[in-house]
């Protein structure tokens, strides 16, 4: 009977746990997304060409990709709880530091912080999740957390640029700044690794797997990092993840708003109103894609139908009339390329599956590099193709660029993703389950 509640009480406190964390979790995407609905104050105060804007953009992208293993290994030793602690802290700091920037220069110095301390974040959540919920779980619950997180991106739309307008973007980011500061003193008091810290039965004991779970509670972090690295079935979803996530974050997260205010001539609130709208369908689809995947009890077939669908979704977008879809048609092809992206949560939990439970998070701090290097690369690599193609407009000291400028760095988008589809067709079905417990 005792045991019976102990576990109901589990149940009930990881949910408390995971709540938390998904909090710090929004501001992740909040300051992943931000970047493109102030791009144009940052291009006018700064006095910036759009190849230094997408390279101060991409810095969040740049430190974010470089820590994924070194968060994975934090993860694994440090501790999940203790490492988000400080990414919260470190975070808060570079956002207050960015909204005083007199800069450029200071305000690489910010985003830099930003990127550190928000690089930890979702790793020590996939790690907690796996410490706090059942492995047929682990997909639903990563979309869920994804659903959830989105809801930064969302908040990086319609409502930042309202803000910036009432406010100043500067103000908004020394209050988010605040924030994460706060939350970081909430996650100490709150999180735990896992349920064994407060006298709870571990998931695998729940499961009926302890035995094997108990094989290596503190990993080799050199053994397991080469472990994760030599496996041949690491990779595939590293790809796909790569090709989906870089074009998604390239375009909602930097060039997006830009385009649709220099192709369509919107104003700053109605253009992140629709780079809000694929946000809003990356939610829907995050969640769609992990419980399918769960309760198909599959995790290739679905991800290669996202990656197909999202890549056709991408292929109309861009060659329909040279990157100027008719306006009627914007806000479901926003939806739909958001709500198609999301398969790349899959390879989260294909990455964990692949690899040997006990470094989880140095698995999937691997497979995240991915999803970064992705955007790493493509913005700064679509502001150069804008730079080259630019005509000389300007207006309130913002470059101006074409249509057809856009058109030549939206195909790279295309490009990326097509690599990603190959990557996913490599990918080793797991049937959700651990390999190494088969």
């Amino acid at each position: 009977m005792e045991e019976n509640m102990q576990v109901k009480q589990l149940m009930r406190y990881r949910w408390v746990i995971w709540g938390i964390l998904s909090v710090s979790y929004i501001i992740v995407f909040f300051h992943r997304i931000a970047a493109a609905v102030v791009a144009d104050n940052l291009m006018a105060e700064f006095g910036v060409t759009g190849a230094v804007l997408g390279n101060l953009g991409a810095m969040y992208f740049y430190i974010y990709m470089v820590m994924q293993i070194p968060s994975g290994i934090l993860a694994d030793t440090l501790g999940a709880r203790k490492t988000v602690t400080m990414g919260c802290l470190v975070a808060g700091a570079g956002s207050i530091v960015f909204g005083i920037a007199p800069g450029i220069n200071v305000g690489y110095v910010g985003r830099f912080l930003v990127g550190l301390g928000v690089s930890v974040i979702f790793v020590s959540i996939l790690k907690i999740q796996s410490q706090w919920f059942r492995e047929s779980e682990f997909a639903t619950i990563s979309g869920i957390t994804s659903f959830i997180g989105n809801g930064g991106s969302l908040l990086a739309g319609v409502p930042l640029a309202i803000a910036v307008a009432m406010f100043s973007w500067r103000f908004v980011f020394i209050v988010i700044g605040i924030i994460s500061v706060i939350l970081s003193g909430m996650i100490y008091l709150i999180v735990r690794n896992k349920p064994e810290d407060i006298g709870f039965p571990s998931i695998a004991e729940v499961e009926g797997r302890a035995v094997r779970a108990a094989a290596g509670a503190k990993p080799d972090v050199i053994k397991g990092l080469k472990s994760v690295v030599s496996n041949k079935w690491t990779w595939p979803g590293f790809i796909a993840f790569a090709g989906l996530s870089g074009s998604l974050l390239s375009f909602t997260g930097m060039w997006g708003v830009p385009y649709l205010m220099a192709v369509y001539g919107f104003d700053k609130t109605r253009a992140s109103s629709y780079t809000m709208t694929a946000m809003a369908g990356l939610m829907i689809g995050s969640l769609v894609a992990g419980v399918v995947s769960d309760r198909l009890g599959r995790r290739k077939l679905p991800f290669l139908v996202y990656g197909l669908s999202y890549l056709a979704i991408w292929i109309t977008f861009v060659f329909w009339n040279t990157a100027k879809p008719p306006v009627a048609v914007l806000y479901p092809l926003m939806f739909l390329m958001g709500f198609t992206a999301p398969g790349f949560i899959i390879s989260w939990a294909i990455g964990k599956e692949v690899n040997p439970p006990e470094i989880a998070g140095i698995a999937i701090g691997t497979l995240n590099i991915g999803g970064f290097l992705g955007p790493s690369v493509l913005q700064p690599l679509m502001g150069y193709v804008l730079d080259m193609n630019w005509a000389g407009q300007m207006a309130n000291g913002t470059r101006i660029y074409s249509q057809a400028a856009y058109f030549k760095a939206l195909s790279l988008c295309v490009a990326a993703i097509a690599i990603g589809v190959a990557g996913i067709l490599l990918v080793k079905e797991t049937r959700c389950k651990n390999i190494y417990y088969s």
